[in-house]
C-alpha cells in the first residue's frame, strides 16, 4: 500500500473518540488514553491513520487476547526509535503495537508511564498544536517524503524520524520555558 499523505480531515477528532471506546474495553485497569501523531494535530497533513497512545503502568498487564477480541492485531514492533545521541536503556523505549483491523484504520502504541517513549509523541504533539508553523513545514516534509518514496516506507522513516528528533529538540526548551506536563487523558 503507498505511503499517501492527505489534507488535514475534521473527523479524525471523532474517529479518535470511537476508537477510544473500543480501545478501553481492552485496556488494562489504571491505563489511559490520548490521541497522538499528525491527525491530533489540527490543520497538519497525514497519513489517514489514527495513532492512539494508551499508558500502562507496566506492559506485562496488557491482554493481547483482550485486543484481539475487540479487533486489533498484534504488530511486531517493540521497541521505538532513539534519537540519535541519546543513550537510553531499552526499557525507555519498549511498547506493543497493535493495529485495528475492522474498519478505520488505526495504530494504538501502548508505552509504560513515565517512560521516555511515552512522553515523546505527547510532548512532540503539543508543540507542534502550539507551533503552526513548525507543523505546516512537518508536514510538507512528510508530503515531499510521500511523493519521493511511496512505496519504500524504510526510506519515508529513515528520513522523518530524524526530522521528529529535531523537533523534539525544540519541543523540549519549549516544555521547560512553559512549564509544560503530561496532559490528562484525551
Amino acid at each position: 500500500m503507498p505511503i499517501e499523505i492527505v489534507p488535514p480531515r475534521l473527523h479524525w477528532t471523532e474517529d479518535f473518540l470511537s476508537l477510544k471506546t473500543i480501545i478501553m474495553r481492552a485496556a488494562p485497569a489504571g491505563a489511559y488514553v490520548h490521541h497522538i501523531g499528525s491527525t491530533a494535530v489540527p490543520g497538519l497533513a497525514a497519513k489517514d491513520i489514527i495513532d492512539i497512545q494508551i499508558s500502562v503502568d507496566d506492559l506485562r498487564d496488557v491482554d493481547g487476547a483482550a485486543f484481539e477480541r475487540e479487533g486489533f492485531q498484534r504488530r511486531s514492533a517493540a521497541v521505538d526509535h532513539c534519537p540519535p545521541g541519546i543513550e537510553l536503556e531499552e526499557k525507555e523505549l519498549r511498547k506493543i503495537l497493535f493495529r485495528y483491523i475492522h474498519g478505520r484504520p488505526a495504530n494504538v502504541h501502548v508505552r509504560e508511564k513515565r517512560r521516555f517513549n511515552q512522553r515523546y509523541p505527547l510532548l512532540c504533539r503539543d508543540f507542534l498544536r502550539s507551533h503552526p508553523t513548525a507543523a505546516n513545514a512537518y508536514g510538507l516534509i512528510k508530503q515531499r517524503l510521500a511523493e519521493r518514496f511511496p512505496m519504500d516506507t524504510d526510506a519515508y522513516y529513515d528520513i522523518k524520524d530524524p526530522v521528529f528528533d529535531i523537533i523534539i529538540d525544540g519541543a523540549d526548551d519549549w516544555a521547560k520555558l512553559t512549564g509544560w506536563s503530561e496532559p490528562p487523558a484525551d
